[in-house]
């Protein structure tokens, strides 16, 4: 892409010659050309890949005694000037009260930002991995070996009530250990799978296993918003923490996992109560958890916390 989308021209005289710098620009880079009485005596271009850096023309006054150097630059967005030094003594400015270095240094400021998230990114999961790993493989260890016993057994009965059964040893094992076992989601989920085990023991009609869905949402979003309202998410938002690559507002976060929950289980009691089992299926298999991870990924996006503020020219 090499047509020029624009050009600038600067004038001024020295030592009884005409100067003009003609500065253009195209998709990927720009060129600043000087000319002296109509000829062309020094030309430099700069990829924008480099940054807006000032471009420095050195050249040599009729008389060849003192070095004259003209700086162009942009001092806005979107217009450029010129400084013109003799021994590094300023002789003429096209605008006398800009910075042509404006955009230099607000792009440079710019990168640095960019560098020091990039580098906070980069640090991040390693601290987060050595801070939380315990509670993460004590997380994945109790689904795992839910998902194991119910594929060996083929009852999800047994299957939770085996994760219940690991994850009150977890409780017990914590007491005798120093690395934090707790931190995720482990004793939760041990609750959770108990509520739905006895909740599959004491119901067996088809309707009400089609409705379990919309009472553990129900019975998780009170959770989750009992946390966020009194407690300011200090719970779960901690522990979501631990699993997400950037933090998040902790009351915000939990209290809108609590708002989710809630529009899910109202979602799964219209399918369930309005369309056939055929149908029902259908969204639990195919549309329910989707949904779940769509709202989840917006969620977290808008609780997101804000980060705190904290190639060269060729001639």
């Amino acid at each position: 892409m090499n047509m020029r989308i624009w050009s600038y021209k600067r004038h001024f005289q020295y030592k009884g010659a005409d100067y003009q710098v003609k500065f253009s620009f195209t998709f990927s880079a720009c060129t600043s050309q000087v000319y002296c009485d109509g000829s062309l005596i020094d030309e430099r271009t700069c990829s924008f890949s480099s940054g807006a850096k000032v471009i420095e023309h050195k050249l040599k006054a009729n008389d060849q005694s003192p070095e004259l150097s003209v700086f162009v630059g942009y001092y806005s967005w979107w217009s450029i000037g010129i400084e013109v030094r003799e021994n590094n003594e300023l002789v003429y400015a096209s605008h006398p009260n800009e910075d042509i270095h404006f955009a230099e240094k607000k792009l440079g400021k710019l990168d640095s930002k960019i560098h020091a998230i990039d580098a906070k990114s980069e640090e991040q999961p390693s601290q987060k991995w050595r801070q939380n790993k315990y509670s993460i493989i004590a997380d994945i260890g109790l689904g795992a070996a839910f998902f194991i016993v119910a594929k060996i057994t083929g009852d999800l009965t047994v299957a939770a009530f085996t994760g219940v059964f690991l994850g009150l040893s977890l409780v017990v094992i914590q007491r005798f250990v120093k690395v934090d076992l707790l931190g995720g989601f482990a004793v939760f989920g041990t609750v959770m799978l108990l509520i739905s085990a006895l909740f599959s023991l004491v119901f067996q009609s088809e309707q009400i296993v089609q409705l379990k869905g919309t009472f553990m949402g129900l019975l998780g979003a009170s959770v989750f918003l009992a946390d966020g309202v009194f407690r300011n998410g200090r719970y779960f938002g901690g522990r979501f923490d631990r699993y997400l690559s950037s933090p998040v507002k902790h009351q915000n976060f939990v209290i809108g996992l609590g708002l989710i929950s809630t529009f899910m289980s109202g979602f799964n009691y219209g399918v369930a109560t309005y369309l056939s089992e055929d149908a029902w299926l259908t969204y639990k298999t195919f549309l329910d958890t989707p949904i779940y991870i769509i709202l989840f990924i917006i969620l977290t996006k808008v609780t997101e916390k804000e980060h705190p503020k904290s190639g060269d020219c060729e001639a």
